[in-house]
């Protein structure tokens, strides 16, 4: 492992259903602020299913001491929606959003006024001119629906194009799919920084339904060890912990900006990653 140096991190948390999952939540935070993180974002469901509970932690994390970034996403939204929205949170304090297209609410299936997030992009900076650090989504192995990996790499040059300033990764678990992202993109002229996103491995069947879903590859290594493990958790975990440290490790030495740690609302893989790394 190389020589630990500090590496900027930030968290990523859902908003919780109910008033215990907001306590647990809360502890879960207070833990995970150990690692003074540069921010926390909060996510966001299709169609603003989530825009309370959203809203509601980023201002308890914002009084907390510590910046917050809601996940803002726009399918289905209309322009006067978006800036009644965009102007509460300039109202809250907020200085981050991470733009995102989003999931098309289902049943409506209507696109709304916005059909990629790059039109969301370019929409906040005109109403709001740079009072926001916009973030968006990169995808180290394509976007599931792209039309092809070249299309994928110019719809990401585009919203940063329109005024996006930095990015968030889709977790992966090949860093070489990460840093051929980074140079594929530069070689677009696109300079913001990539924060490459984590997720500790700590459920096996999860993980890998929610990354059939997501488009997110596990190797066939990891896959065939997490199977093998079957019901284990300690070794599942143990292994886990392995396994990303390492990567992390290794994003560290390559360049990568920082670390964006999908949390899962859990405080003790990432705090052990982190304490791993020396951070």
């Amino acid at each position: 492992m190389s020589t630990p140096s500090r590496l900027p991190v930030s968290l990523e948390f859902f908003p919780a259903r109910t008033a215990e999952g907001v306590e647990k939540i809360r502890a879960v935070r207070h833990e995970l602020y150990l690692l003074k993180p540069d921010f926390c974002s909060v996510t966001y469901g299709a169609g603003g299913s989530t825009q309370q509970g959203t809203f509601g932690a980023v201002a308890e994390i914002m009084a907390e001491g510590i910046e917050a970034a809601p996940h803002f996403a726009c399918a289905g939204s209309t322009k006067a929606s978006v800036r009644e929205q965009i102007t509460l949170l300039q109202n809250m304090g907020v200085k981050r959003l991470v733009a995102l297209r989003g999931d098309i609410p289902s049943p409506y299936g209507a696109e709304g006024e916005f059909r990629h997030a790059c039109d969301l992009v370019e929409f906040i900076r005109d109403e709001t001119g740079d009072h926001f650090m916009l973030e968006v989504a990169a995808y180290p192995e394509t976007h599931p629906r792209a039309r092809s990996p070249e299309h994928d790499l110019h719809a990401f040059a585009m919203k940063v194009k329109s005024g996006a300033n930095s990015a968030i990764t889709q977790y992966f678990y090949n860093p070489d799919a990460y840093f051929r992202f980074v140079d594929d993109v530069r070689r677009l002229g696109v300079n913001v920084p990539v924060l490459p996103g984590i997720m500790p491995i700590t459920n096996a069947t999860q993980l890998m339904r929610f990354s059939d879903m997501c488009g997110a590859e596990i190797p066939r290594w990891i896959r065939l060890r997490l199977q093998a493990f079957k019901e284990d958790i300690p070794s599942i975990r143990a292994f886990g912990l392995d396994v990303v440290t390492d990567m992390c490790d290794k994003l560290r030495a390559g360049g990568a900006p920082a670390l964006h740690f999908y949390t899962m609302n859990q405080s003790a893989p990432a705090l052990e990653i982190c304490r791993r790394l020396g951070l």
